[in-house]
């Protein structure tokens, strides 16, 4: 017969406090149920563990050559039960996130310092990747947690609006433009304007915000990525059309960012498996996304 959880807590008790009494106290039970518990072992097994000699309790040698292995045991369940509370509250662990680009500079950073505030010792991974890189990255666990400007869809992906997202301008603040409080496409049509190709999601959102009429907008610069726009706006190359979040946080020193008419909606979106089961600590972090965006916004980051 095998010894179970109980017979090893049992037996390695007797071993540390060297009696019956002092094992019964440690494990909070009666010394009857000590006694029997350890008889009916020792008759089962077909080993005496212990022997009473002048009254006191000794352990054989086979009792002392099978305390090793109790040890052993013990401290693997020490460890499992360390590592159950870990999880529960979420001490240790790490969290792997996929995001656009230009969340990398502004939301993505102020949601990871609120979410590793509260929880110190998780370890984030951050990757920033274009959208067919980002949708690869969730189907293949690479990453448990995504969040995209654009929409994404994928059989194996759930997707949920969580910010309602919106173009805006930057412009130098010289430029004569920066006195006004908000901008019409209008306003911008005949500019320098440092934009993205039709091909592109934000390519298809400026031609909307222009009325997806043929040659407008006309671009000075073609880039790809919002940060790239915003940079060249602040060497003074022209105006950049960028989503809202691409400019939180005032990250991009000497320019401003104005609103345009009409309003156009480009909502950010977060992203996991919907066939692996996603971790606390993913839930955790995403709830922080959306409540850094939500407060950020109504800080005024634009």
């Amino acid at each position: 017969m095998l010894l179970n959880l109980r017979q090893i807590e049992v037996f390695r008790a007797i071993m540390l406090t060297g009696s019956i009494s002092k094992a019964a106290q440690l494990l909070n039970v009666s010394q009857p149920a000590i006694s029997r518990l350890l008889s009916y072992t020792e008759s089962r097994i077909g080993l005496v563990l212990f022997e009473r000699i002048k009254g006191r309790l000794y352990p054989t040698p086979e009792a002392r050559r099978l305390y090793q292995e109790v040890e052993q045991v013990h401290n693997s369940v020490q460890r499992v039960n360390e590592v159950a509370t870990d999880l529960i509250e979420k001490r240790h662990g790490s969290l792997h996130i996929a995001v656009s680009p230009s969340l990398g500079q502004t939301l993505i950073p102020m949601a990871v310092t609120r979410f590793r505030q509260a929880f110190p010792d998780v370890k984030v991974y951050v990757r920033t990747l274009i959208s067919s890189d980002l949708v690869q990255a969730l189907v293949t666990q690479q990453a448990e947690v995504g969040v995209a400007i654009v929409p994404l869809t994928h059989p194996s992906l759930h997707a949920q609006s969580i910010y309602e997202n919106h173009l805006v301008a930057v412009l130098p603040a010289s430029h004569p433009l920066a006195d006004k409080q908000e901008l019409d496409a209008s306003d911008l049509e005949g500019l320098d304007l440092i934009g993205y190709g039709n091909d592109t999601p934000y390519g298809q959102m400026v031609q909307q915000l222009f009325g997806n009429r043929p040659g407008v907008p006309q671009l000075a610069v073609e880039v790809r990525l919002t940060h790239i726009a915003c940079a060249m706006v602040q060497a003074g190359a022209g105006i950049a059309i960028v989503d809202e979040l691409a400019v939180a946080g005032r990250v991009w020193p000497d320019v401003v960012v104005r609103p345009i008419n009409p309003r156009t909606t480009m909502p950010l979106h977060m992203l996991h498996s919907n066939v692996v089961p996603v971790s606390q600590l993913a839930h955790d972090f995403m709830e922080v996304v959306i409540s850094t965006a939500s407060r950020g916004m109504r800080a005024g980051w634009a």
